[in-house]
């Protein structure tokens, strides 16, 4: 089983993006699960949100403590939030972020989102930029799985923003 945990800001996306990752997921053939940490969150605050995949029906129903793949939208939360807690010596992160940190041992990706989504969707909702970036990274969803994901969920020229947002970061992530 694949675990990811997602971290964001309140009106961010991630609990968007990691209910768009396991609807990629099931089209590929897979069992996703995906779910937000309940908490009295408000745009701003931090929030977590999970996606489990697998090849057989996920029984679990439990936050991911040890997650393989870390997805981070705003790297503020590197110094509010313990966002390693729980990673495993492999774990993978794809964060947010226009500088390159270092975080702990483990293996990390950088893309500016932020500068992208501004760029095309004149918002900084990183949500679906992450997600290019995240299947560049990992080979886990296919773009075009994330691609009819995104246009199941938005509308028309929202829709083609969001698929050019993601495109761009699978381009140019490090």
């Amino acid at each position: 089983m694949i675990e990811i945990r997602g971290h964001g800001r309140g009106g961010q996306g991630i609990v968007t993006a990691m209910e768009l990752l396991a609807k990629a997921v099931f089209e590929q053939g897979k069992y996703p699960l995906a779910f937000p940490k309940f908490g009295p969150e408000r745009s701003g605050a931090p929030v977590e949100a999970y996606c489990r995949i697998d090849d057989e029906r996920i029984l679990l129903r439990t936050q991911v403590y040890e997650p393989d793949y870390l997805i981070v939208l705003d790297s503020s939360l590197v110094s509010v939030v313990d966002i390693a807690k729980g990673l495993k010596k492999d774990s993978v992160i794809v964060i947010n972020a226009k500088e390159r940190e270092k975080i702990g041992p483990y293996k990390v990706h950088y893309v500016d989102a932020t500068k992208i989504a501004v760029e095309i969707l004149g918002r900084p909702i990183v949500n679906t930029a992450i997600l290019g970036a995240f299947a560049k990274v990992t080979g886990i969803v296919k773009m075009e799985n994330l691609e009819k994901a995104v246009n199941e969920r938005f509308q028309g020229s929202l829709a083609e923003k969001n698929i050019q947002a993601m495109k761009r970061a699978f381009d140019e992530v490090l």
